[in-house]
């Protein structure tokens, strides 16, 4: 059975109006709308504060909040810092407050459904971003990021290895990054390294630089059988979380990686696309173009208006499965404790990315910017 992971909206059964003159579910409504207007206020004041630089009094919030179009009275702001400090979610700056790590938190958790949605969206920003030309082998591929030590990456390398040898990983090329380099917004710290691998994402951008539109419906955990693609077991729709859904299987403990290098039966991340019907024949042509340079092609590729691994697709579209770019960290995971791994990192110039056979040289100290060893079929 595949279970489905998504937000749901809740909503509240007005059956009950009229019985004692004003309805039950009437109250009910009422006080829900005084409640949800104290939580945006809190929120509000939260996310003031987490932008401010530096601690602020009541009067600087209520400028503040104004110019924002939130309208409270320097009083009213008072009261709710009371209360905000008597939770500990800000702390006290001499006559001033300013948020603490514990309001922080808070401040993300209030905001979860403002984000649902924000990762397709990045999907989006980041195929239209990418700027690989497919003829010419050079621009920016979309990639995953894994911080670790060197260590962990000598002790594990025969393990990555083995993962792209099994064509479970997105393409056969990585790349590692020294500390103090830049991916996105993050900074490889001092003493780690930064592992990237080949985002999935990057074959949706090689489609749209060919006129192509793809659809990128779920992320899920798929089911192989002697290194075949046989079912989901579990997916997460990309339009209802907040996460990606490789990160929240890989660090659930719920791939089975070894499994797959072990005999061929295990569970690996892979998402689910979509593409135009009359795009099929233009796809599968330019996925061996992108596989044979070591960027990564489908593991299914269905027929129009098709189930693919029992998966229905929307009419006049074709379904296609790929292989997550985060498996390689997957088995990590799986030996290792809980790494700090990223999806949808950023862009990456394709001359950065090397076979993966080459990584025992990168973590001896090599240069690794060659791509002398060929890739292999």
């Amino acid at each position: 059975m595949i279970r489905y992971y998504q937000v749901r909206s809740c909503g509240i059964n007005a059956a009950g109006r009229g019985t004692f003159g004003v309805g039950l579910a009437d109250v009910i409504i009422r006080v829900c709308e005084k409640m949800d207007k104290k939580d945006r206020n809190r929120t509000a004041i939260l996310q003031a504060m987490s932008k401010m630089a530096g601690p602020a009094s009541a009067g600087r919030l209520v400028e503040y909040l104004a110019a924002a179009g939130q309208q409270l009275g320097e009083r009213t702001v008072r009261l709710y810092l009371q209360r905000l400090d008597d939770e500990g979610l800000i702390e006290a700056r001499g006559r001033r407050r300013a948020i603490n790590e514990k309001g922080l938190a808070e401040l993300r958790a209030a905001q979860v459904l403002q984000r649902v949605g924000c990762l397709a969206a990045q999907i989006d920003k980041l195929t239209f971003d990418m700027t690989f030309d497919l003829q010419a082998c050079q621009g920016t591929v979309v990639v995953n990021l894994t911080i670790l030590s060197p260590e962990q990456l000598v002790v594990h390398a025969d393990r990555i290895a083995a993962v792209f040898e099994r064509r479970c990983a997105m393409g056969q090329l990585l790349a590692v990054l020294e500390p103090g380099e830049v991916l996105g917004e993050q900074v490889i710290p001092a003493g780690m390294l930064g592992f990237c691998t080949v985002c999935s994402i990057t074959l949706n951008g090689v489609l749209l630089k060919h006129g192509i539109p793809s659809t990128s419906r779920f992320g899920g955990l798929l089911e192989l059988r002697d290194g075949r693609p046989l079912r989901f077991v579990e997916v997460i729709h990309y339009e209802s979380s907040t996460l990606d859904p490789l990160e929240v299987f890989i660090r659930s403990g719920m791939t089975d990686c070894s499994g797959v290098i072990r005999d061929g039966c295990g569970l690996i991340g892979a998402g689910f696309r979509e593409i135009p019907e009359n795009s099929r024949d233009l796809v599968v042509a330019l996925a061996e173009r992108v596989s044979a340079i070591g960027l990564g092609g489908f593991l299914e590729i269905g027929w129009p208006e098709q189930p693919v691994l029992g998966f229905p697709v929307a009419p006049g579209r074709v379904g296609v499965v790929l292989a997550g770019g985060l498996n390689p960290v997957a088995i990590l995971e799986e030996h290792v404790s809980r790494l700090n791994c990223q999806a949808l990192a950023g862009l990456l110039e394709y001359d950065r990315l090397v076979p993966y056979q080459q990584l025992p040289h990168l973590l001896r100290g090599g240069a690794g910017h060659s791509r002398n060893m060929a890739l292999t079929d």
